[in-house]
């Protein structure tokens, strides 16, 4: 929190899955042998999770820290902002993987001060068909298991905003870490903010993310379909008069339409860059990285959208759910 004109040590406190994203190039002859439907996300369990990972044994892969979460509090870092994650891993290889990864974004965390427990850390396997196109298998493991322990109150509360993933509406101990965070933030003038996820995610949690935004939050994120799916209509119009009953501010990202910024006083257009989309995963959490990191800074929202609108559009012309660090550096520059 800044008080008398100080500055909060971090830009965002944010909290979600920690997963371990694992690309493979695959074939489809891959998906079906295990028993996947191509290009949709699916929630596997351990046994499913080490049968695939047997099949895709000798396979070459790239691994990286991730969680929707993760992504932003990365980008923040790699803008030259500053941000704390709350997450949980197990202390397995991929947990002190997963760990020295975040760190090595620029990412302090609370693994950092407590020691992590026996299980196994959440992964994400990603596999790619020479189409681009990418099937997800998410195994959460002990991410799970997150919960108001896994929260560090002297940073939270020296932060400009708490970030909450909507993803964690899924887990009852996990909601309740946000509905703690929230209420310490609120106390001590932290902002607060939302990412509605998926929409899928809308579409089965309404209530539980309603319960998350409780009276209202300072900045809400979601995409169109969210938006729409919240609002309960197909009325591009209608979810910007129900998101102003939620939250003080919001965006709605649109794709290749660009993005809706409402400041609290007037609904802003940012303008679409277009490109050659390769790959769309990771677009809307580089985006809602960049536009934190800008707010946190003092940009004002047309400023910080566009940003975050340049910053997305540069990573879905390639694969990966993040900019290389000097390319972030590159795009900050043309805002300076």
């Amino acid at each position: 929190m800044a008080t008398g004109g100080m500055m909060a040590k971090y830009d965002v406190y944010g909290i979600g899955n920690a997963l371990v994203d694992m690309e493979y190039e695959v074939t489809t002859a891959d998906l079906e042998a295990l028993s996947l439907t191509k290009g949709v996300m699916t929630l596997v369990d351990q046994e499913q999770q080490s049968k695939m990972m047997q099949h895709l044994a000798a396979y070459p892969h790239h691994r990286s820290s991730g969680g929707s979460a993760a992504n932003s509090m990365i980008a923040i870092c790699q803008f030259g902002g500053t941000s704390f994650y709350s997450c949980k891993v197990a202390s397995d290889e991929l947990g002190h993987f997963y760990t020295s990864d975040l760190c090595a974004g620029g990412v302090d965390t609370n693994h950092q001060r407590t020691e992590s427990e026996p299980g196994h850390t959440g992964r994400c396997v990603v596999l790619v068909t020479p189409d681009s196109d990418r099937t997800l298998c998410t195994f959460l493991g002990i991410s799970s298991e997150l919960s108001a322990d896994d929260l560090v109150e002297n940073a939270l509360l020296d932060s400009d905003y708490f970030y909450m993933e909507g993803y964690l509406v899924t887990s009852p101990a996990a909601r309740q870490a946000c509905l703690t965070g929230k209420r310490l933030a609120e106390t001590a003038g932290v902002k607060t903010a939302i990412s509605l996820s998926d929409p899928n995610i809308v579409r089965f949690f309404k209530d539980g993310l309603l319960e998350m935004i409780g009276s209202g939050v300072d900045l809400l994120f979601a995409n169109e379909d969210e938006a729409c799916g919240l609002a309960q209509t197909t009325d591009p119009q209608h979810p910007v008069d129900y998101l102003k009953t939620l939250s003080r501010e919001f965006v709605i990202t649109r794709g290749a339409k660009g993005a809706l910024v409402w400041d609290g006083h007037d609904l802003l257009t940012i303008d679409p860059i277009p490109v050659a989309a390769v790959d769309t995963v990771g677009a809307g959490d580089l985006f809602a990285g960049a536009f934190l990191y800008g707010r946190a800074r003092g940009w004002d929202h047309r400023q910080a959208g566009a940003l975050a609108s340049t910053a997305a559009a540069e990573l879905v012309t390639r694969l990966g759910p993040r900019l290389p660090p000097a390319e972030a550096k590159a795009i900050l520059q043309r805002f300076l």
